[in-house]
């Protein structure tokens, strides 16, 4: 795997613990509210609070992985493609439930980490 590739799944991997931050420890904040397009009251929520902290592990558990793949891995080619395939698709089903802009806030860093790995 090349460096320009490792350096974008790193980048990726940064995204993906931002989002981490985002939903488990600034939750409610005016950060995430504007992210997320919710208001702090409705993040406040329990119900809601709770539903982005476990969704928050999720995220910073893909990082991980992206990290592990790229640089402990014995097979780093196909771990990350398999995560960034992953997070394609999330991305891909998110901006057609929710945002359209999904696709590329959280997706086209991953396309273009994915896209090294195959030039």
């Amino acid at each position: 795997m090349s460096l320009y590739s490792q350096i974008l799944i790193i980048l990726v991997a940064l995204e993906f613990f931002y989002i981490l931050y985002l939903e488990t420890l600034a939750t409610a904040s005016k950060q995430t509210s504007k992210v997320f397009n919710l208001s702090q009251e409705e993040l406040k929520r329990d119900s809601v609070n709770t539903l982005l902290k476990n969704q928050g592990v999720y995220n910073g558990l893909i990082a991980v992985g992206l990290l592990y793949g790229a640089f402990l891995s014995s097979a780093p080619v196909l771990i990350s493609r398999m995560l960034l395939i992953y997070i394609l698709l999330v991305a891909a089903y998110g901006s057609v439930s929710s945002d359209k802009k999904i696709i590329f806030t959280q997706g086209g860093l991953a396309a273009l980490a994915l896209l090294s790995i195959f030039l």
